[in-house]
């Protein structure tokens, strides 16, 4: 990946002169010679033991020939794996196409079929020019799981036929109805070979140790299909075989033959099964990749209009060619990203090997038994009926799509049951906006009205029913639990909070979510009106709680302003923190200042992170403090202090009631287990003290996941220097060599107040504590400072300023004194640890990870992985 590297910025206090760009650029160098990464032949290797029977297998579940399924290995592997938009996707046969393939070929022959495929790559190429992939990804996840499920199904009942020794009818309830009599005339031989293969397929991967470490490298379906291959050709078994006419022989595609809308109906559901499955296959391999930084840093992520064009490509050839359709494959693309594939050359060269296996070992190929392949391709329609899958929609409540959707391709067909799947789940999503359930209950005097669901116009009626039961001059709670309400419903539930609380009565409004509610009359913030129609959210605050109403005139703190002129903070949600500064809200004239909901970077309210305030000439600045990069009050008034004291003691009350009001029935069971079990974090998370960096957010981390150390700088005190502080090297230790974390993350981030004060810092002067701790920093600053080394840099873009190159060349400095730890050096050279940098910019709220550690050091952004199942 292209880093941009910054113009080192002149530096006042060491006098350095700007690196000019030389005026020409170099001449080109010489063009290398081609090669293959290493890890892309032996990823090829396995993903090519991995393809070649089950390009065999699907090829006979399709009642293809059996060439077919090699030729479209081999052209997806080449064609695909060359013009794509997902360099690591393996491309091939795919069990999804199987049932649509096996369709045509009964209905139009292969000859059709091969036709067919051919415009169904026209039309992937169409959608590509256009760029709709991503319109593609679009398709309810229940669908998708629905349709692969009906697929499987389908698969595993009609390979059942083949295990048993018999011939697979035409649709799934021919298979059912034929069964019976399959099952009076079984063919041993066939169910020995088919069962040998199921064990093998099933136990290898779960071989215990060593042994099955070293054993699991070879793929589990080679050595079933080989075991059986071997079994069945020392015993002598009777067994139907592969069969591989010679390729003079070989059927291309013909003309399509057939009724013009069957035909299109034909290209339309090719064309939907494999654009669908080779994109949700680039997403998986996308997120695939994405759990490894290097790897992420080199291969980047998918072009999904690409890839739709490098399809549609491949499925022109293999359709010419007499191949069956070609889509990206889950299972052979996550096994090439395992085995440590680094480039599209691993792919190619497996569709490479695929090809010189069609044409050079044909007698090897003719041992397989038949029943052997079937068992193999049962076994993977098997699999895609998927419990993940099932439980994921059932929690999503969406079990009724999945289940249509899966019903209507077994019985029906792949299109059919997908069109019935899209008119199941577009019901469920206009039967979810339309239907609303209120009711209302008393609880010790207090009435409450729940809503449960989207709050339209279509509710009102009823919603305005319940309302008018509670009695008047009552306190009423109104829940609101739905993510909408239109112009008609907020309307309607402002009028009548109106009119309760004009007759005395108290309404307080709240949301599923925690957050901020008030209580009427004399309410005195905004989230005591109903949400706003135009976000769906209550109040200001997308309808979040805390434990009590405001506070009125005579339970205030002496010297504090009353609740109509009082600082409104209210808890941080994952949108917005506390929108006020204590300090402001009482002025110096001692008349209480304006409320304000005016986020924190405004200009008006404080300065940028890393940036100095503005001072009166003659006035000297006031260095920030470390960690925030924010300016202290010089002069703070004695009342504004009381009050700014007052207000952060109950703020921190509300927010512990609020923590075990709801957070606490949360988490207990996980801290239970944790408080019997000990903590066992994967990793120690060293960083700065900044309260803006919030670890467990930025990392999804939770209870017992990350071991935290947090200082002034993130800084990293190399050996025997901490004078008298081991507080950090005795975390470092303790989270080695007791806990055994497997990682060890040190993250800066932008506007570092510790990296500010240390390119301000004049020598001399009082040696208070800040400044002897920054005297860990000093290797940091020498490091930018020496023009003899290479800068830190970010991927894409330069660095701001000087404290942002500062905060990227310490990260990389305190790693090399964490390597300086006897533990750290020890656990390294075992291969038991690793080290791992990052810098957080708050302004973006982007993470970057350090990629590249030779040299300076490059830090490479961090995107949103796309999850497909």
């Amino acid at each position: 990946m292209s880093a941009c590297v910054p113009t080192r910025v002149t530096d006042s206090h060491q006098n350095r002169t700007k690196r000019a760009p030389q005026p020409h650029s170099p001449p080109p160098p010489p063009p290398h010679r081609f090669r293959i990464a290493g890890a892309d032949v032996s990823a090829a290797i396995a993903v090519f033991l991995i393809a070649l029977p089950l390009s065999l297998g699907i090829a006979l579940a399709t009642g293809a020939p059996l060439q077919a399924g090699l030729v479209a290995a081999a052209v997806g592997g080449l064609v695909a794996g060359r013009l794509g938009g997902c360099p690591l996707q393996v491309s091939g046969p795919a069990a999804g196409l199987t049932v649509v393939t096996a369709d045509l070929i009964h209905r139009y022959g292969w000859r059709t079929t091969c036709a067919v495929t051919v415009l169904a790559g026209l039309a992937q190429l169409a959608l590509g020019c256009l760029r709709v992939a991503r319109t593609a990804l679009a398709v309810s996840p229940a669908i998708v799981h629905g349709m692969l499920a009906g697929i499987g199904v389908t698969i595993a009942v009609a390979q059942l036929h083949i295990v048993l020794g018999g011939t697979p009818q035409s649709s799934v309830l021919a298979n059912l109805r034929a069964l019976p009599a399959q099952l009076a005339d079984v063919h041993p031989a066939d169910v020995a070979m088919s069962v040998l293969t199921l064990a093998l397929l099933l136990l290898w991967p779960r071989v215990p140790g060593r042994l099955g470490d070293l054993m699991r490298k070879i793929p589990a379906a080679l050595v079933a299909v080989a075991g059986a291959t071997l079994t069945a050709s020392l015993t002598g078994l009777s067994l139907a075989k592969v069969d591989l006419p010679s390729w003079s022989s070989h059927a291309l595609a013909g003309l399509p033959e057939g009724p013009a809308l069957g035909i299109a109906a034909a290209v339309l559901t090719t064309t939907l099964v494999c654009s669908v499955q080779s994109l949700l296959g680039a997403v998986a391999v996308d997120k695939l990749v994405a759990g490894q930084p290097g790897l992420s840093a080199r291969v980047g992520r998918s072009d999904l209009n690409r890839e739709l064009l490098g399809q549609g490509a491949a499925n022109i050839v293999s359709g010419a060619l007499g191949g069956l359709p070609v889509a990206g494959v889950a299972v052979r693309s996550s096994a090439n990203v395992r085995a440590g594939a680094v480039s599209r050359n691993s792919t190619m060269l497996h569709g490479v090997l695929v090809l010189v296996a069609a044409l050079l070992m044909v007698p090897v190929l003719e041992l397989i038994p038949l029943a052997s392949l079937a068992a193999l391709v049962m076994a993977v329609g098997i699999q895609m009926v998927s419990l993940h899958h099932i439980r994921t929609v059932t929690r999503h409540r969406e079990v009724l799509v999945y289940a249509v959707t899966t019903l209507g391709v077994v019985f029906l067909g792949v299109l059919e049951g997908v069109l019935l799947g899209v008119t199941v789940a577009v019901g469920v999503a206009l039967n979810r906006l339309a239907h609303t359930r209120i009711t209302h209950d008393e609880k010790e005097g207090v009435h409450h009205v729940h809503v449960r669901g989207q709050l339209t116009f279509l509710a009102v009626p009823r919603l305005s029913r319940v309302l008018h039961l509670v009695p008047q001059g009552t306190h009423v709670v109104v829940e609101l639990d739905g993510s909408f309400m239109d112009h008609a419903a907020y309307e309607s539930l402002q009028d009548w909070q109106n009119s309760h609380t004009a007759r005395g009565g108290t309404a307080e409004l709240t949301g599923r979510r925690t957050g901020v509610r008030d209580t009427e009359p004399g309410r005195t913030e905004s989230e005591s009106t109903p949400a706003d129609p135009a976000t769906g959210t209550t109040g200001a605050m997308s309808g979040t709680t805390t434990e009590a109403p405001a506070r009125t005139t005579a339970d205030a703190p002496t010297g504090a302003p009353t609740t109509s002129t009082a600082c409104r903070c209210h808890p941080w949600t994952p949108w917005r923190n506390h929108q006020c500064d204590p300090r402001r809200s009482t002025p110096a004239d001692g008349h209480p200042a304006e409320p304000t909901d005016q986020p924190r970077d405004k200009p008006t309210d404080r300065p940028a992170p890393g940036t100095a305030e503005p001072s009166t000439p003659g006035t000297p600045s006031t260095p920030p403090h470390p960690g925030t990069g924010t300016h202290p009050d010089p002069d703070p008034d004695p009342g504004t202090t009381a009050t700014a004291t007052a207000t952060a003691g109950s703020q921190l009350a509300r927010g512990i009631s609020a923590f075990q009001r709801d957070t606490a029935p949360l988490v207990r069971g996980e801290l239970a287990r944790l408080a019997k079990e000990g903590q066992r974090p994967s990793q120690l998370f060293l960083t700065c003290a900044d309260s803006r960096l919030v670890t467990s957010m930025i990392t999804s981390s939770g209870p017992g996941d990350l071991f935290v150390v947090r200082n002034v700088g993130n800084l990293v005190p190399p050996p025997g220097e901490e004078s008298g502080d081991d507080s950090v090297a005795a975390a470092i230790e303790y989270a080695v060599d007791v806990l055994r974390v497997r990682s060890i993350t040190v993250c800066g981030h932008s506007g570092c107040g510790a990296m500010q004060a240390l390119l301000n810092s004049e020598p001399g002067g009082a040696r208070t504590p800040l400044k002897r701790w920054l005297r860990h920093g000093v290797p940091s600053l020498e490091r930018m400072a020496d023009d003899d080394r290479p800068w830190a840099r970010l991927a894409g873009r330069a660095p701001a300023d000087a404290v942002e190159q500062l905060c990227l060349t310490n990260v990389v400095q305190q790693l090399e004194h964490l390597r300086g730890h006897e533990s750290v050096d020890r656990a390294l050279r075992e291969g038991a640890l690793e080290l791992h940098g990052m810098y957080f910019h708050v302004g973006e709220a982007q993470a970057y990870l350090l990629t590249e550690a030779d040299g300076g050091g490059l830090f490479d952004g961090v995107g949103v992985a796309d999850m497909s199942a």
